[in-house]
């Protein structure tokens, strides 16, 4: 049995970029933890009635970070501990940055090199900021959001060459 004494009482924030498996890690590991799933992309969907990528096409960028915003500052507001995929680029914002190291919360960071996302977003959904290079749209990202993904990070957990479940099983490690 892994000891999870640090996440007791505190919602576990996944974050790291697109195409890392946020989503699906989330998905097992709330599974695991006996806790909801807190997806920040589904619940911008179900609120608004449109893709993230509609959102991006008709209001832009800084539109859907505000929507971004407000989703993780709803999942943090809960009083029972949870699971949240949060948005890709969720770290961009300073007062995400400053919600997420609040003692409320343990933040992981799924991590992976860029040659590994390009392979997962390639053969994947079309997601938004990729449309030209995919690759070089990603190593940009990577370049920004990187040095941030670190400053909030209470644990890092590398995806690669990791199934899911084994993600999972690294993230509940990565605290004890």
């Amino acid at each position: 049995m892994t000891d999870t004494t640090c996440i007791d009482g505190r919602h576990v924030v996944l974050v790291g970029m697109m195409g890392v498996g946020k989503s699906t890690v989330g998905r097992l590991l709330a599974k695991r933890l006996d806790r909801e799933l807190i997806d920040s992309d589904r619940m911008i969907e179900e609120r608004t009635g449109r893709t993230v990528r509609e959102i991006f096409e008709t209001d832009g960028e800084d539109a859907f970070r505000r929507l971004e915003t407000e989703a993780l500052l709803a999942g943090l507001a809960r009083s029972a501990p949870a699971v949240i995929a949060a948005a890709g680029g969720v770290v961009v914002r300073a007062e995400n940055r400053t919600a997420l190291t609040d003692d409320a919360s343990y933040v992981v960071w799924l991590s992976a090199s860029v040659d590994v996302l390009t392979q997962r977003v390639v053969n994947g959904a079309h997601r938004p900021l990729l449309d030209d290079d995919p690759r070089a749209a990603l190593e940009r990202l990577d370049a920004v959001r990187n040095p941030l993904y670190r400053e909030v990070a209470d644990g890092i957990v590398s995806v690669v060459s990791r199934s899911p479940n084994d993600v999972v099983q690294a993230v509940m490690r990565c605290c004890a």
